[in-house]
């Protein structure tokens, strides 16, 4: 298994937990919550292979990702009051998934050997729309689209990736520091409440 596989791994983990949360959170039954934890898992990786014709898309050729899921959202019900206040950890695990995903679409761009900027593109897809899925699905306005830097805490990270791919940095460097860099930037804006400015129409 390439240190690419583990991200994959770790990122499906993490929006599979975060799906969990937000499931339990909405208080859905347990079907509800298999259904959220996987299309938060897999939504934004199903888009990206669909819009590359990649097709059938990656969890159809590897069913372990499907086994993956069930069996952390199970631990996510089992020990769900022992990951502290929801809110939180439906934040940390996003992040950390926003952060991993957005690595894996940039890569699968390069590797598909698509120009920079549809790279990047690709990486804010795939880090981003497994979360609207979810929000949508549980009555909730995507945080996308609300004024917490999300979507360009990603772009920004995809920027950086492609920047220190061009300068023939190591490989898994780039992985570590991009995940670290979106990671970062959501916690610090979070923490400081820095957001993008709204514009309102007057009636």
């Amino acid at each position: 298994m390439t240190f690419f596989d583990i991200l994959d791994v770790l990122g499906t983990v993490a929006f599979a937990i975060s799906g969990a949360l937000m499931a339990m959170h909405r208080k859905l039954d347990l079907f509800g919550i298999f259904i959220i934890a996987f299309v938060t898992a897999i939504g934004g990786g199903t888009l990206r292979d669909v819009l590359i014709g990649n097709t059938p898309v990656s969890w159809m050729q590897n069913t372990l990702t499907i086994y993956l899921i069930g069996s952390v959202t199970i631990i996510a019900i089992i020990f769900r009051n022992k990951l502290g206040y929801l809110s939180k950890s439906l934040f940390l695990f996003d992040t950390i998934g926003l952060g991993i995903f957005t690595i894996i679409g940039v890569e699968t761009g390069i590797q598909s050997g698509l120009e920079p900027i549809v790279s990047i593109a690709l990486g804010a897809m795939t880090g981003c729309f497994g979360g609207v899925i979810r929000d949508t699905l549980c009555n909730e306005i995507p945080v996308i689209f609300k004024k917490e830097i999300y979507a360009t805490a990603s772009i920004t990270g995809g920027v950086c990736f492609m920047t220190l791919y061009i300068y023939q940095i190591d490989q898994n460097v780039i992985y570590i520091l991009t995940t670290l860099l979106i990671i970062a930037i959501r916690l610090l804006v979070v923490k400081y409440k820095v957001s993008l400015p709204l514009f309102t129409v007057k009636n």
